[in-house]
């Protein structure tokens, strides 16, 4: 591996930077945070136009750029950077992958040119124990006995689900659901993908009240919902888990920008504030506290390249998603702490960042969590095939 980034991922870095400090300052992120869809349509729109955002890391003959997975991940750190609210996590990084990995070549051509131009979102309904971040996802939400959850059943030559999605990425908005549902009953339930329209008959959906408001989720209701399969009747556990890496790959990116981003706000602030005479930044203390922030945020970017680089050869992702999550709380708690009092009040931007750490380790973690099931895969405490 190269360690160097090359000239075309610099520029993706560059470019995206300057427009969203130019479209996603602290004013209009807040706008956009309260509009129905949770985020800024006209700045997705310049995303895809401009930037080819959205169809970064899918082929050309898609409309795609043909990027791979580390260039659609530092895309994701300046999205974080800025904590910019869009609809990218979900199209694509979770959706997009599936549609291209497990759909039929006529739903592939139905869907993919359209999330390529970003004239189409989707996202991903299913529990967050599909990706297998936290625990292996063929587990009771997978069937084991059990159903809950969606369900499908077939009529009129058709399928139809019936069933909640919760805490949905952009569930309220996306334009396409890539359903995970259960057939078969109870004894012998199994999970398989579906492809709902957001508009389609039978689908309710509300947005969810979040603690981080940057972060859009939603709540998908389904009765009698008409569905199509996506692809033949294939294990999906096995591309979920693979979805789950990349999803992690990113994640840990998305948390890098946002942790670089704090400590920078941090920095600045300490230069200017003074106390007893002299900026509070030239008081040792202070100056090692941001040293560990650095040196911390520094190593999880590292780690983040590293799992986007190696998506799909290593299992790496969950490792260097926990790594990213207490970077990211590590420099908001110390960028709140150092701000004193303003840094709690609701006009300054140091708290969505702090929101952004504890709302992704609530969705997605917690670290340790992470850790024990990277652990456990690896077979580092136990002989491979050998339980304790």
């Amino acid at each position: 591996m190269d360690a160097s980034l090359t000239a075309e991922q610099h520029e993706i870095r560059r470019t995206l930077r300057e427009l969203l400090g130019k479209r996603c300052g602290s004013a209009e992120l807040r706008a956009a945070v309260e509009t129905p869809a949770g985020h800024d349509p006209a700045l997705w729109d310049a995303l895809a136009t401009q930037l080819g955002l959205p169809g970064l890391a899918l082929p050309d003959k898609y409309g795609g750029v043909g990027c791979g997975t580390l260039e659609l991940a530092l895309a994701g750190e300046e999205l974080g950077h800025a904590l910019a609210p869009s609809p990218l996590l979900a199209t694509s990084v979770l959706a997009a992958p599936l549609i291209l990995a497990l759909g039929s070549a006529a739903q592939r051509e139905a869907h993919l040119p359209r999330i390529a131009a970003g004239r189409l979102t989707a996202t991903l309904a299913a529990p967050v124990d599909a990706l297998a971040l936290t625990c292996g996802n063929d587990g009771d939400w997978a069937g084991g006995g059990r159903a809950g959850g969606v369900q499908a059943r077939t009529r009129d030559g058709g399928w139809r689900l019936y069933g909640e999605a919760v805490r949905v990425l952009d569930g309220h908005s996306a334009g396409l659901l890539v359903v995970a549902a259960h057939c078969g009953g109870f004894a012998r339930s199994r999970v398989r993908l579906f492809l709902v329209h957001g508009d389609a008959p039978g689908v309710t959906r509300v947005r969810h009240t979040a603690v981080d408001v940057t972060r859009p989720l939603g709540r998908v209701q389904l009765r009698d919902v008409p569905a199509e399969l996506l692809g033949d009747d294939v294990d999906v556990l096995g591309p979920l888990a693979s979805a789950g890496e990349v999803f992690a790959a990113h994640l840990a990116c998305e948390a890098v920008g946002a942790a670089g981003r704090v400590l920078e706000m941090t920095v600045e602030h300490v230069k200017r504030r003074e106390q007893f005479g002299r900026p509070i930044g030239s008081f040792q203390a202070v100056q090692h506290r941001l040293a560990d922030v650095y040196v911390r945020v520094q190593a999880a970017r590292s780690a983040a390249y590293y799992a986007a680089w190696a998506a799909g050869r290593e299992a790496v992702g969950g490792l260097a998603l926990a790594q990213a999550l207490d970077a990211l709380r590590l420099a908001a708690a110390e960028g709140i702490q150092l701000h004193g009092g303003i840094g709690f009040t609701w006009e300054h931007d140091a708290h969505l960042y702090f929101k952004r750490a504890a709302g992704d380790e609530a969705l997605f973690g917690p670290a340790h969590r992470l850790r024990a099931h990277a652990a456990d895969t690896a077979h580092v405490f136990t002989e491979k095939g050998v339980t304790a």
